[in-house]
């Protein structure tokens, strides 16, 4: 908020208009250095749950390849691959979860302060225009 108002400052002198243009076009810069990491965040909970299902696919294969092997379908020769399978399923999701709650979380510290950042943005260009400390 500081860099923001900064900015607003430097700009009253020109008048009020171009404070809150200046105020407004720097608070986009300030949130898009807030957001900028994101996206990372977003692609690993997409890309955990697909890891899981990978690993389910190739679990089922591994199952398949040692029935082939044994000649027999029996609870022994089918586990191992089933329980990679389950393994790779149950890790993917809780990757994809426990991200999900966290870009929950930071969105929502994101949205406060940007909630904050404009009322404070508001408040100085009122400040400005109500003390006449801007140029008209």
């Amino acid at each position: 908020m500081g860099s923001i108002f900064q900015q607003g400052l430097i700009a009253a002198p020109e008048g009020v208009d171009l404070a809150e243009k200046t105020v407004i076009s720097y608070g986009g810069v300030e949130m898009g250095k807030l957001e900028k990491g994101l996206i990372w965040i977003s692609l690993f909970i997409s890309l955990g749950p697909m890891l899981g299902f990978f690993g389910t696919v190739v679990g089922m294969v591994q199952a398949f390849d040692d029935i082939q092997a044994a000649g027999d379908i029996s609870p022994q020769v089918v586990a191992g691959g089933m329980k990679v399978a389950l393994i790779t399923t149950v890790g993917g999701l809780i990757v994809g979860m426990v991200l999900q709650v966290l870009y929950n979380y930071l969105v929502s510290k994101i949205d406060n302060l940007t909630n904050s950042m404009e009322s404070a943005s508001i408040s100085l260009i009122d400040l400005l225009v109500r003390h006449n400390l801007a140029k008209k």
